[in-house]
Order: C-alpha cells, then structure tokens, then sequence
C-alpha cells in the first residue's frame, strides 16, 4: 500500500509520527504495532486493522476466522 501511493518508509513514519525504522519492523513482520499505532495505519491507508494486519484463513482470537470477499455489513433488524 505504501508503496503503490509512492511513499518512502521516513514518508510514512513522518506522517504518523514513527520513525523509519518502526515502520520496516512493522512491514517485514518483526513488530506488531500497539492498537493506537494500527488503527492510525488503517486510517490513513483508508481500510481496515485486519485487512492490514491479518491474513486470509488467520484465526482470530475470537474464534472467527478471516475469510475472502467483502467484509460483512452490520445486519439490521427488520421493523416491518
């Protein structure tokens, strides 16, 4: 995503006030970012913390697991 947007690595620690070295820790897999640090990540990439952070068929510590497709939308109740 970074880089398809043309940004460095300093660009992007610039813009969420990390540094360099933080952000290629966390894109080579060494370090996982605190919840604050993702969600300023999905934010400025305009998308979701697992869409970042979790890969398709990963287990989440809900017991639910990460499938392809869309996300889900909210499901609503009927009044009718």
């Amino acid at each position: 995503m970074r880089t398809s947007r043309g940004l460095s690595q300093a660009g992007l620690g610039e813009a969420l006030n990390v540094s360099r070295q933080t952000v290629i820790a966390i894109e080579r897999g060494r370090y996982m970012p605190s919840l604050p640090l993702a969600i300023a990540l999905a934010r400025f990439f305009s998308t979701t913390v697992e869409e970042l952070f979790v890969t398709e068929g990963e287990e989440l510590p809900s017991g639910g697991v990460v499938a392809a497709g869309p996300p889900a939308q909210p499901h609503r109740a009927d009044n009718a």
